[in-house]
């Protein structure tokens, strides 16, 4: 694979993380379950699913 393909596929697996951990944590929202400890969770792992993803662009800029 190209540097190129190398990139699109990991910031795609990124992405697909990303995207998983948001969706996880909007199903909370619907649900009114804002508050506790499996919300708390979800968010750190929303977030540092986001993290993952800026880091690696970063990288590449």
């Amino acid at each position: 694979m190209t540097s190129l393909d190398d990139f699109r596929v990991k910031s795609h697996e990124l992405l697909m993380e990303l995207d998983a951990a948001t969706a996880e944590m909007m199903k909370l929202i619907c649900a009114r379950q804002m508050t506790g400890a499996v919300w708390e969770e979800t968010v750190r792992l929303q977030h540092e699913a986001y993290e993952r993803w800026v880091e690696y662009l970063n990288e590449r800029a």
